[in-house]
């Protein structure tokens, strides 16, 4: 566990959501990032938020969707200025934000 941690293996698929289940996080939260994926493009923001938190991201989202990506893009836009506003406005805890940060679309359908 410990070399996964440190970046020095990766995990195989099936390792990955074995770990992303006992966590009980979403498994693309905790894997590598493909640019091709939308899911991985929302975490990437997410991760870029925590990594640089004074830098102020904000994302405006075209009305006209093409496709399940940009749906899927759009809801996170959506859903990340709220939670941002709630947990400026102390309606949510550090730890209720990271909550949603590392469960989002972790529930098929939603």
């Amino acid at each position: 566990m410990a070399r996964y941690e440190k970046g020095e293996r990766t995990p195989k698929e099936d390792r990955l959501i074995e770990i992303a289940n006992i966590l009980e996080v979403n498994p693309k939260s905790i894997g590598k990032y493909d640019f091709e994926n939308s899911l991985d493009i929302v975490y990437i923001f997410m991760w870029l938020e925590e990594l640089y938190p004074k830098m102020n991201i904000e994302l405006a989202v075209s009305e006209q969707l093409q496709n399940k990506a940009d749906t899927l893009i759009s809801k996170f836009v959506k859903e990340w200025q709220q939670m941002k506003q709630k947990r400026e406005k102390r309606e949510i805890s550090y730890e209720g934000y990271i909550e949603w940060k590392l469960t989002f679309e972790m529930r098929e359908g939603e």
